[in-house]
């Protein structure tokens, strides 16, 4: 994933964060009973949290354009579509087989988390064999 396409893309799902954010504050607040509605919650606040996590990595892929970073910004993507999403569909639907999914978008979180370290170790490390800072 580019620069240009992780900030775009953070971009946009921090607006669609907002909005269904609002929709579950307003729209849902009665249509759900308080589990569901705590469950659609929790897909948008993870998703807020790691479309910062994208919008950091869009960052430093501005800076240096690597595969460990374009590796990070798809898993965080991937973490988003696959955790929040199933868990709004959870929600709104009623089907709980599709928390059985959820984790492995908590996975790609993980992975995600670890490997922007593994990446930013190893271009702290290249820095200081090469004497830059």
């Amino acid at each position: 994933m580019s620069a240009r396409f992780t900030l775009t893309t953070a971009a946009v799902l921090g607006a669609v964060a907002v909005a269904l954010g609002a929709f579950a504050a307003h729209g849902l607040r009665s249509q759900l009973n308080e589990r569901l509605l705590e469950v659609f919650q929790i897909g948008v606040q993870y998703q807020f949290y790691h479309v910062f996590a994208l919008l950091l990595v869009g960052l430093l892929l501005q800076r240096r354009n690597s595969r460990g970073l374009r590796w990070a910004a798809a898993l965080f993507l991937l973490g988003i579509l696959i955790f929040s999403g199933s868990l709004y569909v959870l929600a709104l639907s009623g089907v709980h087989w599709l928390g059985a999914i959820t984790p492995i978008g908590g996975s790609a979180f993980i992975a995600g988390w670890l490997v922007l370290a593994f990446s930013v170790f190893q271009q702290g490390k290249n820095n200081a064999d090469s004497g830059e800072r």
